[in-house]
């Protein structure tokens, strides 16, 4: 165990906790894991019960509606996307608070487009609706607004919404629960000699050419350059970020521990990064 590196995550006040939609099925249904989830649950109902502000990221909405509507192709028009995440949205939300409602804990929805984060007002009314959510002690959830904007659909999961999130929330740690277990140098499930990158004191462009666009699977659609552009909007806005592999959800506590397997991207804040023109510059 890395005591230093314990103590340094511990001390974190405001945590964004981000999870792909493939990490919430099971691969060989499509269907929702509920022992998957009821652990996710528990992970983050104790993180809260210690102190610590917690604001979940969910995936899932499209794909938990696609399911449930029987329609198997993923390969959709936007519309038909859009028509799940109204379905599926409701279905995710409904488990999550029953599974929350188990320990205790509130949970609200908190849906968003990219105009809450470009539009002044609607970005102030944001950061004061979570910190209301924080102070009454509820657990956000979070998911693109798919319904009615096609930003998520089109750009890539939610490894960038929840780096925005972490930096309207002020959040000192980001972590993104994936696929794979961290930044490697190369593809791993293509190449074997691929090494794994466990600490990141500064983004270059030499990482965003090792960075693959490419999921492993057909539910999620973020790839490594999206995990670098999350990391790039974190470690500007004053947080650390964190990618692990979410096969095994105990890896939370295990995190805070300093015993884990992923990569660190340490923060790098920067008082002139806007947001703002981050998402209308590259997206």
């Amino acid at each position: 165990m890395n005591a230093n590196l314990s103590r340094k995550l511990k001390e974190k006040k405001r945590i964004v906790i981000k999870i792909g939609s493939s990490s919430l099925q099971h691969p060989e249904t499509g269907k929702l894991d509920f022992l998957k989830m009821e652990r996710l649950v528990r992970e983050l109902c104790d993180l809260r019960n210690s102190g610590t502000d917690v604001c979940l990221v969910s995936s899932g909405a499209i794909a938990v509606g696609r399911m449930f509507m029987g329609m198997e192709n993923p390969q959709s028009t936007i519309s038909r996307k859009q028509a799940c995440a109204a379905v599926g949205q409701a279905r995710l939300m409904m488990t999550y608070q029953k599974m929350f409602a188990e320990y205790h804990q509130t949970a609200g929805q908190v849906l968003m487009t990219k105009n809450t984060m470009i539009d002044n007002v609607s970005r102030k009314n944001a950061q004061n609706t979570f910190e209301e959510l924080f102070r009454l002690g509820v657990i956000p959830i979070v998911n693109e607004n798919d319904t009615v904007s096609t930003y998520e659909i089109q750009f890539g999961d939610n490894d960038t919404l929840s780096a925005i999130v972490a930096s309207l929330v002020s959040a000192d740690l980001l972590i993104l629960l994936s696929d794979i277990d961290g930044f490697y140098t190369d593809d791993p499930h293509e190449n074997p000699d691929a090494e794994l990158i466990r600490d990141v004191r500064c983004i270059d462009e030499e990482m965003f050419h090792m960075a693959k666009e490419s999921t492993g699977s057909d539910v999620g659609t973020g790839g490594m350059a999206t995990k670098l552009n999350a990391a790039k909007i974190a470690t500007k806005s004053g947080a650390d970020m964190i990618i692990a592999n979410a096969r095994d959800i105990r890896i939370l506590h295990r995190i805070f521990e300093g015993d884990f397997t992923g990569t660190l991207f340490h923060s790098n804040y920067d008082e002139d990064f806007y947001i703002g023109d981050f998402i209308e510059g590259t997206l």
